[in-house]
């Protein structure tokens, strides 16, 4: 699974001691740590089903 910080928090990692980045972490299914953490409502599920957001091109336009 992969999961995030709750909107208006920082999370850090057991092991790393990092603060998860924004985007997520992929954590082992069924941890116990990480299902404490998602059961409190400190980190999120991220849906992986999901398309990563498109940037918007800079620059010129694209007809020739």
């Amino acid at each position: 699974m992969i999961v995030k910080p709750a909107p208006g928090l920082s999370v850090r990692d057991p092991a790393t001691k990092r603060l998860l980045p924004e985007e997520g972490i992929t954590v082992p299914d069924g941890d116990i740590l990480w299902t404490r953490a998602l059961n409190d409502g400190d980190v999120v599920l991220v849906d992986a089903r999901a398309p990563a957001p498109q940037l918007a091109k800079s620059g010129g336009s694209d007809k020739q």
